[in-house]
């Protein structure tokens, strides 16, 4: 909750994964971070003998389903294919995942009913705002499968952050590690905007190669937490 997602990227990059960033989704409106577990939907694309006003009151109507199924504290990830000439979502299912306790909304699709959208408490993301319902252009046929997202391959339970900037996918079984490391990287870097700020250069700071460097940001930490 309190690293960015250029940190996790990084942090990622050292683990040797360069492509966890999902490309197209952008935030309604600025807030804290999201976190959550991946629980996913994907779509292909719609077909008219199938994808009708009346699919709707199925009750295994895989976007209905999945959104009632959703868990409480996941981050509902949809596959749209990058598609975002017709909504992924609106309003109404998104009110209905926040009320399930669902900690955020992700498509490289669109949403459409937005500026609502945009005032929930949930975190949305989204590539731009689309009216149309979903049923001219997806068709749902999965929930909480593998799945892409921006581009990025998301897996039920990869961990799913959010900041102001973008969505990032952290594969589950790195979690703690990439959590640890992101929460040291993001104090150092609390450091080195401090001293850049106050007229250093970066040379020997950032990274810090100087051998002082090191023994200096253990005392700027020692003194910050008395």
């Amino acid at each position: 909750m309190n690293v960015s997602t250029a940190t996790l990227t990084t942090v990622l990059f050292k683990h040797g994964l360069r492509n966890i960033f999902l490309q197209g989704p952008q935030r309604l409106r600025p807030g804290p971070n999201m976190v959550g577990l991946a629980y996913t939907l994907r779509y292909i694309p719609a077909r008219e003998d199938l994808d009708r006003l009346e699919t709707f009151a199925n009750r295994e109507n895989a976007q209905r389903k999945g959104v009632e199924e959703c868990p409480e504290g996941a981050v509902f990830v949809i596959d749209s294919r990058a598609d975002a000439s017709a909504a992924s979502a609106g309003c109404i299912l998104a009110t209905r995942l926040q009320s399930l306790g669902c900690c955020g909304i992700v498509t490289d699709g669109g949403f459409r009913d937005t500026p609502e959208i945009a005032q929930l408490e949930m975190p949305a993301y989204h590539s731009r705002p689309s009216a149309p319902t979903n049923l001219t252009k997806h068709h749902a046929v999965a929930i909480n499968d593998p799945i892409a997202c921006g581009g990025v391959a998301v897996f039920p339970g990869d961990i799913i952050v959010g900041d102001n900037e973008g969505v990032v996918c952290i594969p589950e079984h790195m979690a703690n590690e990439v959590a640890n490391e992101a929460a040291e990287m993001t104090v150092f870097e609390d450091f080195v905007l401090e001293k850049v700020q106050h007229g250093e250069s970066i040379f020997g700071l950032y990274p810090p190669t100087d051998a002082s460097t090191k023994e200096r940001f253990k005392t700027w930490r020692h003194e910050r937490s008395r």
